[in-house]
């Protein structure tokens, strides 16, 4: 089901026409493909988590039947803006799908200007009562166009209070400029001066990296998720990186976002042995680290993080990108990077006592969910049964 709502709103200095739908039926994701592909490409704050590629994998291993919330607005024929909201199980009040990552997008388009308001439509309906936008890093970008919609009160005038749940996990970045020499030149001198004489072990041994085409993705993704498991054997692990559904989601999106350039997986051979895996998503900025496995007997040999850094560095300059992003999370092996950290933030809309009660456990599940992992991880897809979108 489809519901359009066109309205006219004036942007600061000028007037267009605006056009918002809500999609609700499981093929819309499919039917908007070239929309969405076309909206990331024109949207410089937008990260790999808000590719086509990986929406529709993610939906179709995590999403759940009847609740797919997928908004449109559009702008003089071009798609302006979207976001994807679900029903929460129990409580009747729709909240953004607990994908990993932030949903709204907006672009940077010079026949437009940000909107001051809302179009009506883009709200998820009358009878809500929260509206959760997961997490967006801090900056002139979401959160911001968000509040200000929220102080002018929202569709129909009628505004609320906002609660922020703020992220403990930094996201590093590691200037790739000029590649790891930059790097090991922010560390303390006896310090860059054993990671140099590490990477020179490494190249002595001869451990080759190979960046993988996209039709063998799929089975690089499963041999770098059982490294990924033996890895961990024995410590906790995230509980979701062991499951089935979270290996076929990682191969099917990963496998379109090579194809299209918007990541690559790597990996690392001794001998004709493989010995490591590493899969980076690549931004319209960055290069992002997102998951890896090695065998276990490989760290005691060699630094993989070390090993696996300078390789993203060189396809980071290769690709002609800013810097390395290590993504969420602060563990210690990031740390010694010293990188530079970027808060993220948790943005939850809310208007009843329902959306503070909301909030409150939202940031309650964060903080035990970090604890619980010792570290972040990706959240698990919400209960009930598959959608019909793609997989049983």
């Amino acid at each position: 089901m489809t519901v359009t709502a066109p309205s006219r709103l004036a942007a600061p200095g000028a007037s267009a026409e605006w056009t918002a739908e809500v999609h609700r039926e499981e093929q819309a994701l499919i039917a908007l493909a070239d929309d969405l592909r076309d909206l990331y490409d024109r949207s410089p704050a937008a990260t790999p988590f808000q590719t086509y590629e990986w929406i529709k994998s993610w939906w179709g291993w995590y999403g759940t039947r009847g609740r797919l919330r997928l908004a449109t607005v559009r702008c003089r024929g071009g798609s302006s803006r979207r976001r994807r909201w679900r029903r929460a199980s129990g409580t009747g009040s729709p909240c953004s799908s607990r994908s990993p990552r932030t949903r709204a997008t907006s672009p940077t388009c010079s026949s437009t200007r940000p909107t001051p308001t809302a179009p009506s439509g883009t709200s998820p309906g009358p009878c809500w009562t929260s509206a959760d936008g997961a997490r967006s890093t801090c900056g002139r970008s979401a959160p911001a166009r968000r509040r200000t919609w929220w102080r002018r009160g929202g569709r129909g005038g009628r505004g609320g209070r906002r609660r922020r749940c703020a992220s403990n996990c930094p996201l590093g970045d590691s200037g790739s400029e000029t590649g790891i020499d930059a790097v090991l030149d922010r560390l303390p001198r006896r310090t860059a001066g054993k990671m140099r004489a590490k990477l020179r072990k490494i190249d002595v041994r001869g451990i080759t990296a190979e960046s993988v085409p996209a039709d063998r993705v799929p089975d690089a993704v499963h041999a770098l998720l059982d490294l990924h498991t033996r890895q961990w054997r024995g410590r906790p692990i995230n509980p979701e990186h062991t499951r089935e559904r979270f290996r076929r989601h990682l191969a099917e999106a990963a496998a379109g976002m090579v194809r299209d350039g918007r990541a690559a997986v790597l990996q690392y051979r001794w001998d004709d042995r493989l010995v490591a895996g590493d899969l980076v998503l690549i931004g319209h900025r960055h290069v992002g680290a997102y998951l890896y496995g090695a065998l276990p007997d490989l760290r005691s040999r060699v630094d993989v993080s070390l090993m696996m850094l300078r390789e993203d560095l060189a396809l980071a300059r290769d690709r002609h990108r800013q810097s390395v992003s290590l993504l969420r999370g602060d563990e210690p092996y990031k740390l010694k990077w010293r990188p530079t950290p970027v808060r993220n933030e948790r943005i939850i809309l809310g208007r009843t006592a329902a959306a503070t009660a909301y909030a409150g456990l939202a940031r309650t599940r964060a903080y035990l969910s970090e604890r619980r992992r010792g570290g972040p991880g990706t959240p698990a897809g919400p209960s009930g049964s598959p959608s019909p979108l793609l997989h049983d």
